[in-house]
């Protein structure tokens, strides 16, 4: 358990733990806040996700909001990721590559951290889990995860002055994709079906469980115009596709598959131009690759793009276990990723989703 002492004089703003039943009635002022939270702020950030993530999860949603004199002054999202499994969590949040609190003064972090793990504690979580791109100071943070890394491209202005910032072999790689007569088309629900099959495809060969179709397709229903998929097909087949979030002035792609098979075609790079050039037309400042393990693989084919490393720094109050068991690079899980990855994708499907939503 874990019991915080202050002598501190109380705050000047109030710190509420709005349950499930009473954050629609604060969506529109916690989006406006997040929304003038930064310069560039990821759709990732919008309160709406709390919904979509207990709608299409089952996770239980708190929305602490920090309030002075009725304006909103901080924000922290939590889903309490529950599972026979693996136990309960308390994360902000899970699918996400970063969230955790958003307040522009130490007073009011420190309240809404402080609140999270009073929440924490009452909830009896194994451990609260704050997805932070900078740490954040506070005693009951013990632990941390530094490893990974955002990669960011800055985006200029027209698609012809991305094209002249690529070097001659993304170049080349990209040419090759384009000779091979793929289609790439853009849409929403239409376009799931064919997604997940890559997805799930993928997901497979990886040796990871693949999260439920609902998951995407209530996105796409919460943010039409703002979420969409980017699906390329072989004749009729579909081969590649990505999930893209277009939030203010930042775009991200939390989810991008292709089948292996295709690897030789550099139907990947295909793809990514695409993207990359779909967020230049929209004006966006910013492309978020998403995390990576510094120097591993996918670090490299993101800053091949231009891309730069960003911190990334997932704090932890820990009540129960270690920080990092439950992460897939984890060794005790090789034997069970080894077995996964010689399961019929059908198999993957049909049980991945209910595995990977107690996975936080």
């Amino acid at each position: 358990m874990i019991r915080l002492m202050s002598s501190s004089p109380p705050p000047t703003f109030t710190v509420t733990a709005h349950p499930r039943a009473a954050i629609a009635g604060r969506v529109a002022d916690l989006a406006a806040f997040v929304r003038h939270s930064a310069p560039e702020v990821p759709l990732s950030k919008h309160p709406l996700w709390l919904e979509i993530l207990r709608s299409s999860l089952g996770h239980e949603v708190y929305a602490l909001e920090a309030t002075a004199s009725g304006r909103t002054v901080g924000f922290l999202p939590l889903a309490c990721v529950d599972s026979v499994l693996f136990g309960r969590f308390l994360v902000s949040l899970p699918y996400l590559n970063t969230n955790g609190v958003i307040a522009p003064t130490a007073d009011v972090r420190a309240e809404l951290i402080a609140r999270a793990v009073g929440l924490a504690d009452e909830l009896n979580v194994r451990h609260l889990e704050l997805r932070h791109e900078a740490p954040v100071a506070h005693p009951a943070l013990t632990a941390s995860i530094t490893s990974k890394v955002h990669m960011r491209l800055s985006l200029p202005s027209t698609p012809e002055r991305l094209w002249k910032g690529f070097d001659t072999k993304v170049r080349n790689q990209i040419r090759k994709g384009e000779k091979g007569g793929f289609a790439v088309t853009w849409g929403g629900a239409e376009c799931l079906d064919g997604f997940y099959d890559v997805l799930a495809e993928n997901m497979r060969d990886l040796g990871s469980p693949v999260y439920g179709i609902e998951l995407f397709r209530t996105i796409l229903q919460t943010f039409p115009g703002d979420a969409e998929i980017c699906l390329v097909r072989s004749g009729a087949t579909p081969v590649a596709a990505a999930l893209l979030l277009h939030g203010w002035g930042v775009t991200e792609v939390p989810t991008a598959s292709s089948l292996r098979d295709y690897n030789p075609s550099n139907v990947n790079m295909l793809m990514y131009h695409a993207l990359l050039r779909r967020s230049v037309e929209r004006g966006q400042r910013v492309f978020d690759f998403g995390r990576s393990t510094a120097d591993g693989s996918t670090f490299k084919f993101k800053k091949q793009w231009g891309a730069v490393p960003h911190p990334a720094a997932w704090q932890y109050a820990v009540q129960r276990g270690e920080v990092g068991e439950m992460r897939p690079d984890n060794p005790r899980y090789r034997l069970a990723i080894r077995l996964w990855q010689k399961l019929p994708v059908e198999l993957t499907r049909a049980f991945g989703p209910r595995i990977v939503r107690g996975i936080p």
